[in-house]
């Protein structure tokens, strides 16, 4: 057991921890690879007249689109799961399911196969998002939440970067050959299961009776679970729409046409390391100020200065530096207040949570 203020995690919580973010970076591996080849991939499974057919743009953002709702179904149905078999074996599952799904769209020959096998990762993607912020929620104590949160957000961000790295080092090979490498994760399940034991605090929930799914909207929670919810996808609109649309808008953009493919794939790789390395800053920026003003405060700030920058570096077109640089800040602050997400919502949705000043002291805690 820990001793009491403690500043160093246990074996049990550093195992847990670790797992946790090479699930999350694995999650942003196959989550990600997708967005960096959509617009090339899309246009030979459809069998495009050329890169300006009408058909590709749509058709590869409904993709994304099934892809982001097979995310936040997942992330509901194995939360579920997570609840009644474990965190670990929920993390090992997701792991598999969405590394077995990445591998077939290798097989895809038409864009609606590409589009199945995409919806049935992201339900992996989303579950293990779920599963691995439950365990660390579960197992760390609450005064590294901030940090920590930055930490495994992070994770998903080396995910994005090895996807970058990738495509670049597949550049001279089709778009497809992409998605084998999404098959790698499932090894990591190995080391899973025989190393990280289940947190003792699911344990204890676990004899007693688990709560229906529709308790989500009794009385009791039905405002916080709106609240949740309004401001998850609030958060995500805004950031798939840095994520997706940016390697869309440097494809398309006029200095890019005519290249060879070989040199659009490494400058989209090249542009989206730079991206994700200001957003893993933004992860930390982000912690620091929910330590100093609160995690309300900290959304309410972020949110608003991302707004700000949507508004003034996507209303014209700009040249392509400078596209990158508005692209920069919005990863900063659109995707950066995620990391406020991983330990904060676990516990925003208890029962027991209250405002600052209305709870106990282990609520005082908690901020």
């Amino acid at each position: 057991m820990e001793a009491v203020g403690s500043t160093k995690l246990t074996k049990p919580q550093m195992l847990a921890f670790t797992a946790a973010w090479l699930g999350w970076a694995f999650d942003g591996l196959d989550g990600f690879m997708y967005t960096l080849i959509a617009q090339p991939l899309v246009a030979k499974l459809i069998h495009a007249t050329g890169p300006t057919d009408p058909r590709i743009g749509p058709t590869a953002a409904l993709i994304q689109a099934v892809f982001l709702v097979g995310w936040a179904l997942g992330g509901a149905v194995f939360g579920w799961v997570g609840d009644r078999i474990g965190r670990t074996k929920t993390l090992n599952l997701t792991i598999c399911f969405y590394a077995v799904f990445t591998g077939l769209s290798f097989f895809a020959t038409e864009w609606w196969h590409l589009l199945i096998f995409r919806f049935l990762a992201a339900l992996g993607i989303g579950g293990e998002w779920a599963a691995g912020a439950a365990l660390v929620s579960e197992t760390l104590p609450s005064r590294f939440r901030h940090w920590a949160s930055a930490i495994l957000q992070s994770g998903y961000m080396t995910g994005m970067i090895l996807a970058a790295f990738t495509v670049k080092g597949l550049k001279n090979y089709d778009h497809q050959y992409v998605f084998l490498v999404g098959v790698l994760p499932a090894l990591f399940t190995l080391w899973i299961r025989k190393a990280v034991p289940e947190p003792e605090e699911w344990v204890e929930k676990s004899k007693s009776e688990q709560p229906k799914l529709r308790a989500l909207f009794s009385p009791a929670v039905r405002g916080t679970t709106i609240k949740v919810l309004a401001l998850s996808t609030i958060c995500l609109l805004g950031a798939w729409t840095v994520l997706y649309f940016s390697t869309a808008l440097i494809r398309k953009h006029p200095d890019m046409q005519g290249l060879p493919k070989a040199t659009v794939d490494d400058y989209v790789g090249n542009a989206v390391i730079v991206f994700t390395l200001w957003n893993i800053v933004g992860n930390f920026f982000t912690a620091l100020v929910t330590k100093l003003i609160g995690y309300r405060n900290g959304f309410v700030l972020m949110l608003s200065i991302a707004l700000v920058v949507f508004i003034l570096g996507f209303s014209q077109p700009r040249g392509l530096a400078e596209s990158q640089l508005w692209i920069n800040s919005a990863a900063f602050f659109g995707l950066g207040v995620f990391s406020a997400f991983p330990l904060y919502f676990p516990r925003y949705s208890q029962p027991s949570y209250a405002p600052r000043g209305q709870g106990s002291a282990t609520t005082q805690e908690e901020w």
